[in-house]
């Protein structure tokens, strides 16, 4: 079996798959075992113990395998697999004011023969571009030559340390991940995708998920059926669609313009024969072609569907695309009931399309004009509950939940899948109160009907505020990642953000910066390469250009912090965007005043994600000070689209402070509200106290697996939370 399928697993389930491999010599397996433990505990990863047990058991070369592939893993999971340098060798320690640098910078270019005269010419109009200062923007020391400057960091208790568990055969846990990932309730996010398309490929031939809920994962099974010759999964002609803009590497959420690649004859041949056998048992889904018009279009384009008349209903589709058949669809229906104003006939007949029903909900309520209309409405949506995915249920769930019963002078912040953010004024009139607690009062039973019965159900007080992963769009890839609106603990003396980018061509600088900002959301100070130091805390200086990666950092003192929320950012100033660059990356970390250490240590990273999205402004989560004095992470997750060049903290704080508020303004729904229903069905309901755990099989909902749990528990946490989620 390939080794290459092995880090999904750790990543995603927190696990290591049982090696296979002779047994060792006593005491072989265990020595080496041990050391591997020991190096895991560098970057705040351990063995569990029943996991150091079983490698304990193996041979010595089996176990350092094990050992060398797992590393290589975490370490990228933490950010860890690059060198991050600073360009004051001693950050936090000793970094200047921002003016007494710049001069220095001045004056040693200056005393240097190649950049005198350039620098004489530039200070003679009055203006000075530090880019072209020789010292400014780049490294001045070696990597070796920082390490050497600073003292080695001193193990702390609250540094992070995550427990990696015993997994099953690797082949076992691969296929469990496999129809996990396929069959999710919920849409993955890019890195989710990504990791599903491998997995398909090597699971086509074993178990399937009983069904795969979400069009765009199905798109990306059946790029593996079509390798393998297997017969694909579509019932709507927008499943052709998706399958065929996989396979052009493509967005299968049809979101993006896909550029459709040549298509070899036996692909198009099933393409085209699978168009023609959805058309054949249901014409009327020749109406889904009128929302992908365009798309459809240049897809025929690569079919040539004329070349194969054998296949009639296949030509149908792409008539419809070019106007040259009609073929009405489902929302013109509603849209002339709605025209005609009747709401009531609308509603009606969005009951065949429960899902459509739902997300119309709001609109149909606001257009009924009498009490009778909006009875109809209600009495629908409570009809065709059963029939609408628990998704929509809880995202309906929460929209109501949001809007206002009276009058209210609010803005709406609207956020794509990509993550790009945006603000306009509510002018919609509010919901009222009756049918709003109605429906709400028909959503909380059908959720609450859904659940499972948890058993004994053991919960981690930290993980209720983390909001429900109603789409992995919400959510950055990578490490102790939580999704949009989540709130978590933060604890530790020291604050400390890093940014990582590699580009990928052309000269690329990213700036990190940190806006403070008071409770009424007013601007108190800011940290960045034009404001080096406050009594906050330090910038650890600009790099200007990454060939082979850079770094910056934000060191923050949070008992010396001035105002209520912290927002960091990285800002393009100029170069590649975050989904242009080879690598980009952005993570905090906690520790102590006295644990001294490097810029960077991974054992104290709570949190680094991936930075791919649109726009030039990203805004990964902020800190809340609470009214208890502690503060949290309010996770954001959005970018602002900023402009070409040259964005600046001081110039986006208007824009950045509107989304904040937003945000933190907002009531998501989180783990605590689906606790709450599970617990009525719960045998008994404990939140652990982060010690001990019960003998007996329980629910556990928490932000890590604790050791020891029963091995016939269920285990949710942040990497499967979306589990939690009903169907």
């Amino acid at each position: 079996m390939v080794h290459r399928l092995e880090p999904l697993v750790i990543r995603h389930a927190r696990r290591l798959p049982t090696p296979s491999g002779p047994s060792g010599t006593a005491g072989q397996g265990d020595v080496v075992a041990r050391q591997f433990d020991a190096a895991l505990l560098s970057v705040g990863f351990k063995l569990s113990a029943d996991l150091l047990e079983r490698l304990s058991g193996l041979a010595e070369e089996t176990v350092r395998q094990v050992a060398a592939r797992t590393l290589e893993t975490v370490r990228e999971m933490v950010g860890d697999h690059v060198r991050h340098n600073v360009y004051f060798v001693d950050f936090p320690a000793n970094v200047p004011d921002t003016f007494d640098f710049w001069m220095r910078c001045i004056a040693e270019a200056l005393s240097d023969d190649a950049s005198r005269d350039r620098t004489l010419a530039q200070l003679s109009t009055g203006v000075i571009n530090l880019l072209t200062l020789p010292s400014y923007g780049t490294y001045q020391h070696t990597y070796a030559e920082m390490l050497a400057a600073h003292d080695e960091l001193i193990a702390a208790a609250g540094d992070r340390m995550t427990v990696l568990h015993v997994g099953g055969a690797l082949e076992d846990e691969v296929t469990a991940l496999y129809l996990a990932l396929a069959g999710s309730t919920t849409p993955l996010g890019e890195e989710g995708l990504r990791d599903l398309r491998l997995l398909a490929a090597h699971c086509v031939d074993g178990p399937q998920p009983e069904a795969i809920p979400v069009r765009e994962n199905r798109a990306v099974v059946n790029l593996a059926r079509l390798d393998a010759g297997a017969d694909l999964l579509v019932d709507t002609v927008t499943d052709v669609l998706r399958l065929a803009c996989a396979l052009s590497d493509g967005d299968v959420t049809l979101a993006e313009t896909t550029r459709f690649r040549s298509l070899s004859r036996p692909v198009r041949r099933a393409l085209l024969a699978a168009l023609d056998a959805v058309v054949a048992q249901a014409p009327a889904k020749l109406a889904d072609v009128t929302a992908h018009r365009e798309t459809f279009k240049r897809l025929g384009e690569r079919l040539h569907p004329h070349e194969y008349p054998r296949w009639p209903h296949a030509a149908e589709v792409f008539a419809v695309a070019r106007g040259e058949k009609e073929a009405r669809s489902f929302d013109s229906h509603v849209e002339e009931l709605l025209g005609a104003h009747d709401v009531t006939g609308a509603a009606r007949l969005l009951t065949a399309a429960p899902g459509k029903l739902f997300r119309a909900l709001d609109r149909l309520l606001r257009a009924c004009r009498t009490q009778e209309e909006r009875e109809a409405v209600v009495a629908a949506a409570e009809q065709v509950a059963p029939q609408v995915s628990g998704r929509v249920l809880l995202s309906v769930r929460e929209h109501f939940h949001n809007r206002p019963e009276q009058e209210a002078d609010e803005r709406r912040v609207f956020v794509n899948r990509l993550g790009r953010a945006w603000v306009t004024t509510d002018t919609r009139p509010p919901v009222l109160p009756p049918e709003r607690k109605r429906l709400i009062a028909a959503l909380d039973a059908e959720t609450r009907r859904r659940l499972p019965a948890p058993g004994l159900l053991l919960i981690d007080p930290d993980v209720l505020d983390v909001a429900l992963p109603l789409s992995g769009k919400a959510t950055a890839a990578g490490l102790g990642v939580l999704p949009r609106g989540s709130l978590s603990p933060v604890d530790g003396e020291l604050l400390r953000f890093f940014v990582y980018w590699k580009q990928a061509g052309r000269s690329t600088d990213y700036d990190l910066s940190a806006l403070i900002l008071d409770d009424s959301y007013a601007t108190v100070s800011w940290l960045s390469y034009t404001n080096l130091a406050e009594l906050e805390g330090e910038h650890s200086g600009d790099i200007t250009n990454a060939p082979d990666g850079a770094s910056e950092f934000i060191n923050l003192r949070l008992g010396a912090v001035r105002g209520t929320f912290i927002v960091p950012q990285v800002n393009i100033f100029s170069g590649e965007g975050f989904e242009e660059v080879e690598e980009s990356f952005f993570g905090f970390m906690l520790r102590e005043a006295e644990q001294q250490g490097r810029p960077f240590e991974a054992r104290t990273v709570r949190m680094k994600s991936e930075l791919r999205g649109p726009g030039r402004v990203a805004l990964p989560l902020a800190f809340l000070r609470g009214s208890d004095g502690r503060w949290r992470a309010k996770w954001l997750h959005l970018y602002l689209q900023g402009t070409p060049d040259f964005n600046r903290v001081e110039g986006n704080r208007v824009s950045v402070t509107t989304l904040l508020r937003g945000v933190v303004e907002r009531d998501y729904l989180t783990v605590r509200y689906l606790t709450g229903l599970m617990a009525g069905h719960a045998t008994a309901t404990t939140l652990w106290d982060g010690k001990t755990v019960p003998d007996e099989p329980v629910t556990y909902i928490g932000l890590e697996r604790p050791d020891g749990l029963h091995p016939d528990s269920r285990v949710f946490t942040p990497e499967n939370l979306r589990d939690l989620i009903p169907g």
